[in-house]
């Protein structure tokens, strides 16, 4: 079984959040339905980055590499790894915003 190491945007609270899974969409529906505490205040999330890992063990260490990451490096990350980003406009948008800040 694969697991997806993720990354959401919310423009409403122009915040990231980082998690990981072994079902995206029901996770993402999750998040934006408001049935997780977590990001129940920053719904819709858009979907800007993920990747796949072959073991939960796995993901849940690039997670924590992710969480404790500050919003530049997150960024800087992100871009390194561009293969991972599944909307580029809105990560573009994200970079300007943050470097203009």
């Amino acid at each position: 079984m694969s697991y997806h190491v993720y990354v959401l945007y919310s423009l409403s609270t122009d915040k990231f959040y980082r998690g990981y899974t072994n079902n995206l969409e029901d996770r993402i529906y999750r998040h934006n339905s408001g049935r997780e505490i977590s990001t129940k205040s920053g719904a819709p999330w858009s979907l800007i980055w993920t990747t796949e890992k072959e073991s939960a063990s796995k993901a849940m260490i690039l997670e924590r590499k992710l969480k404790n990451l500050s919003r530049q490096r997150l960024l800087i990350f992100m871009n390194k790894y561009d293969t991972g980003l599944v909307n580029q406009e809105v990560f573009n948008k994200i970079q300007s915003h943050s470097s203009s800040s």
